[in-house]
């Protein structure tokens, strides 16, 4: 496993660079990347189909620099020049765990002054500009795909979010053992949680701008399914604990032409520190699990890049505005319902059964897209009586 890319790099070409950069985080990069490459083509194909017209935003010119906007600046400026100089000054101390150095009260305060300063300088250039010019409102002109700037802002924002939240409630012995490490932890993400409060934020978002929903959902469902693909390639390098329950089995015979590690794997060097010490290895990520287990992550990111493929070649097909989106979450409730049968998870017990959460909510897309395209389609149809 390579908790860092340096851990990847060193494998690779057998050259030690020290990069602050975790595996994870970096997949999480390329996933909101490719989102906003296939949702921005998406989105391009509709205006270009007429499915959606420019929109009207009004822009405020020429706003005054207030004092409000000054010590902001100053503070925010301030804040950086902490961090990026000690960053300089004790790299190895952010090599070994960014996220600790980031989150301490580590820095410099000459760092500070002179982060401070520019910042206050930046905002007094941009002040002059504005000398003699009249504040006034503007009515702008623009395509749905010039928002995704926006879009991706929200999405990442409310992905996380909602990834903790949903985490948390599941872990809640977790939250109340170490409240702040949960809160603030990139690890522990739970990826409905993180669709369900970015897709909110981001249909408010478009609805706002007059960008009807159901295109808008239409537009993100393909995108959706690759960086989900994506993000799990980050589980399975890093080995954050996404994986399966043990798997003793010996490999079948029709699957002979697979690595060992693809069927059963104890996930060594995880990031997580999980299970017991290697044997003859020094650093900080120095364990693998007890027994093998079903690399879970691996089959994910397998399966949702190749319903990507399919989702991607069928797209045009799907006429009516918000079957796409329902045909994603089926097809994503399917996977997701039938890979947690060989998941770790939290279980709720309901009725006697053990859940966990991915389960119920999964199980409520598949019925939920079901019922969501049997009325579309129906409505569709007496529209065209």
């Amino acid at each position: 496993m390579y908790a860092t890319v340096s851990d990847i790099l060193k494998d690779l070409l057998g050259v030690n660079i020290p990069l602050p950069i975790q595996t994870f985080g970096f997949m999480m990069a390329i996933s909101f990347i490719l989102a906003y490459i296939v949702m921005s083509n998406e989105l391009k194909r509709k205006e270009a189909n007429g499915l959606l017209k420019p929109i009207k935003v009004k822009q405020k010119v020429n706003e005054p620099i207030t004092s409000i906007d000054y010590i902001t600046a100053t503070i925010i400026g301030a804040f950086i020049g902490f961090k990026i100089l000690e960053m300089g000054l004790d790299y190895d101390a952010l090599v070994e765990n960014p996220q600790k150095f980031l989150l301490s009260a580590k820095g410099s305060w000459f760092g500070a002054l002179i982060g401070g300063a520019y910042a206050f300088y930046e905002k007094r250039k941009d002040a002059a500009k504005l000398i003699g010019k009249t504040e006034e409102i503007k009515e702008v002109t623009m395509y749905p795909h010039e928002l995704m700037g926006n879009i991706i802002a929200i999405g990442a924002v409310g992905g996380l979010l909602g990834a903790k939240i949903f985490h948390n409630l599941e872990n809640l012995d977790e939250l109340m053992a170490d409240p702040i490490g949960s809160l603030v932890s990139f690890s522990g993400l739970t990826f409905y949680g993180g669709l369900i409060v970015a897709a909110i934020g981001i249909i408010y978002y478009m609805g706002k701008n007059g960008v009807p929903a159901l295109h808008t959902c239409d537009s993100a469902a393909a995108a959706l399914m690759l960086t989900y693909g994506t993000g799990r390639i980050g589980c399975q390098l890093s080995g954050d604990g996404d994986w399966g329950v043990d798997n003793l089995s010996p490999k079948p015979d029709w699957l002979s032409f697979l690595p060992d590690w693809a069927w059963a794997y104890r996930y060594p060097n995880n990031v997580l520190n999980e299970g017991v010490p290697i044997p003859g290895c020094e650093g900080m990520h120095c364990n693998q699990l007890l027994n093998p287990v079903y690399p879970t992550a691996l089959y994910e990111a397998v399966i949702c890049i190749l319903l990507f493929v399919f989702l991607w070649i069928i797209r045009k097909k799907f006429t009516i505005p918000g079957t796409f989106f329902l045909f994603y979450l089926l097809l994503n409730g399917l996977e997701r319902f039938t890979i947690e049968k060989i998941r770790v998870n939290t279980t709720y017990k309901i009725l006697s059964k053990h859940i966990t959460q991915a389960e119920l909510i999964s199980f409520v897309f598949i019925i939920g897209s079901i019922i969501g395209l049997v009325i579309l389609i129906t409505n569709h149809k007496k529209k065209l009586v």
